[in-house]
């Protein structure tokens, strides 16, 4: 997987958007250096027996490589207490992934530090759509998935020195 969004990365980053480009960006990115999915997850993954996909392009817009990055590894690997993974197998999952990718040791450094932020922005998002009722973010706090990004980002952050020294 680490591989395919390297690969989807270095093939974005030769694209120009018009000036006249709007974007669908619901969350502030870290930085704005490449046009990224912004939703690389399982769920928006389709394999085929001869090509895989990632669908669902809605929220394409200009972030970084890390931080798009750093939402699939929550989703792939799965960051989270509910993915039934030990710590010591999520942490091989995740090393698998960023070897995949290619990481040099100071991108890795920084991908661990935008882990928790990233994720955070997705409950921050959620709770806001319901704060302000706009949806379908506003349906989602509803069903409890609010709940569910803030545990992973806890759990995540309770793990950053494993995620780290995994990946060294």
């Amino acid at each position: 997987m680490g591989r395919l969004i390297r690969d989807l990365h270095d093939a974005l980053s030769s694209f120009t958007s018009p000036n006249e480009a709007r974007w669908n960006g619901a969350i502030i990115p870290d930085k704005q250096d490449l046009i990224c999915h912004n939703d690389l997850a399982p769920w928006n993954f389709v394999r085929g027996s001869s090509c895989s996909a990632f669908i669902d392009w809605d929220g394409v817009g200009p972030a970084s490589r890390l931080w798009d990055l750093a939402y699939a590894i929550h989703g792939f690997v799965p960051l989270s207490p509910h993915s039934g993974l030990d710590d010591q197998m999520a942490a091989t999952r995740l090393t698998a992934l960023v070897n995949g990718y290619g990481l040099s040791d100071e991108q890795r450094s920084s991908l661990v530090q935008l882990l928790v932020p990233r994720i955070h922005s997705m409950y921050e998002l959620l709770l806001n759509g319901h704060l302000h009722t706009v949806e379908p973010w506003a349906h989602l706090w509803r069903e409890g998935h609010g709940e569910v990004w803030r545990e992973d980002a806890a759990y995540t952050e309770e793990r950053a020195l494993l995620w780290s020294r995994s990946l060294y």
